[in-house]
């Protein structure tokens, strides 16, 4: 049974939308309600068939939520961008337009809210599994990707690795600094008693070395193959204290490239930071697992996010209302 319903997903040939289907009616009357009777009216006609209206609606909504601090824009308006983004990307992908279809339906997982979450995230494997056919069989988005290819798989280089360089960016003494302990084959009991309820910090060396992003993440084929077509938030500069810092939304392989061609010796580098990337991209979340530690105390777990950057990044002193678990894979 599972089978089954696993192989119709990867054959689909059109983007199904059952939640959009059920809940569309509800959301546009609230639109409405909001004073957004020019976007129902798109959204109503992107639904009949028309291209242009989608696209007219998604930069309404688009609009709406730059009309303001983030704080301050209506839930119903990031769910009208969801909606808008869903349409246009039905559009793409029956053109066989992947790529299009893929940025729109990341786009609506990253501005728009929870309510059609379930629709975008099962179009974007729909369009994964007609990309990839496309690919195998020699498409045109497979030639653009082979003229692109790097020179090298490695994402990180061990001749590139100067350690005395790495050294002047840390703080004087932080790896020698007996304060935080090292830990191997700490036991969840162990971590509770000797460190979480006293609030010490500690390294533990070992819990990692079953993960597979271990590998697969110094291998940029890879890194292109599952996620190169995602477009994803990205900050630009040294830090967000810095007069030249910026966000832009980029593909993550033109991400890769930034990090392959600039590494620590540009002066405004490219950083992927606290972004709920496997949220997004769930086969990069099939290569890492969450550690038992986390759930020390019998807390939630808040959130999973991803800190991606070429060496020589840093984050600026802060403080966290919450507690931290750091995993790093390379």
């Amino acid at each position: 049974m599972s089978s089954s319903a696993a192989s119709a997903t990867v054959n689909a040939t059109t983007i199904s939308t059952p939640t959009l289907d059920s809940e569309s009616p509800a959301l546009l009357q609230s639109i409405t309600s909001h004073g957004g009777y020019a976007y129902t009216r798109m959204a109503t006609l992107a639904a009949a068939g028309d291209k242009r209206a989608a696209e007219a609606a998604r930069e309404m909504a688009w609009e709406q939520l730059h009309s303001g601090p983030w704080h301050s824009v209506l839930p119903v308006w990031r769910d009208a961008y969801s909606m808008a983004c869903l349409h246009v990307a039905k559009f793409h992908f029956s053109n066989g337009e992947f790529t299009d279809a893929l940025r729109a339906l990341d786009m609506g997982i990253i501005m728009g809210g929870p309510l059609l979450r379930k629709d975008l995230d099962s179009a974007i494997e729909v369009v994964s599994a007609a990309k990839a056919r496309q690919y195998s069989n020699g498409g045109a988005d497979a030639d653009n990707d082979g003229r692109k290819k790097a020179e090298s798989r490695l994402l990180v280089r061990p001749e590139e690795f100067d350690k005395s360089q790495v050294l002047q960016i840390l703080p004087i003494r932080s790896l020698s600094s007996k304060i935080v302990g090292k830990r191997s084959a700490l036991s969840l009991e162990g971590f509770l008693r000797e460190y979480f309820l006293s609030g010490s910090p500690v390294t533990i060396i070992d819990c990692m070395a079953n993960w597979p992003a271990r590998t697969r993440w110094n291998d940029v084929d890879y890194l292109r193959r599952v996620a190169g077509d995602r477009t994803v938030p990205v900050e630009v500069g040294k830090n967000y204290l810095c007069s030249e810092w910026k966000q832009e939304l980029i593909t993550f392989s033109q991400f890769l490239e930034r990090v392959q061609s600039n590494g620590c010796r540009s002066k405004v580098p490219t950083y992927l930071a606290q972004h709920q990337l496997f949220e997004q991209i769930n086969e990069l979340h099939k290569d890492i697992s969450v550690p038992d530690y986390c759930y020390a105390g019998g807390g939630e777990l808040r959130s999973v996010n991803a800190w991606f950057g070429p060496a020589g990044t840093v984050t600026p002193l802060h403080h966290d209302p919450h507690h931290n678990i750091l995993g790093q894979v390379l």
